[in-house]
């Protein structure tokens, strides 16, 4: 069964998030180092509003990151985590949450 790893970057007033940098370079680190080790499916969203409108989106960006198995996502960050993980200070200096589900529907 596939899983999602879901990577959530806080819209933490004061942190900065450069958007350009995340899309033309990051995601570019990202499918090529873990491509190779089942890497499906890389979506990127953009928090832009909450349902009450006086309370800001919690997440300034939401990766869905999705791999044939728990298994292909260990070997792909064994593999090359230092160089995904190692990039990410250079887009953002947000604490970024991360969360592993099983794709059930």
């Amino acid at each position: 069964m596939s899983i999602t790893v879901t990577v959530m970057y806080p819209d933490t007033p004061g942190t900065k998030f450069d958007m350009d940098y995340y899309l033309d370079k990051h995601a570019g680190i990202v499918h090529q180092h873990w491509d190779p080790h089942g890497l499906k499916v890389m979506k990127v969203l953009k928090g832009i509003a909450t349902p009450d409108p006086a309370t800001p989106p919690p997440y300034r960006v939401v990766c869905l990151i999705e791999f044939e198995s728990l298994d292909n996502f260990k070997a792909a960050v064994k593999a090359a985590g230092k160089e995904v993980m190692g990039d990410i200070a250079n887009f953002t200096d947000a604490l970024p949450e991360v969360q592993i589900n099983d794709n059930v529907a």
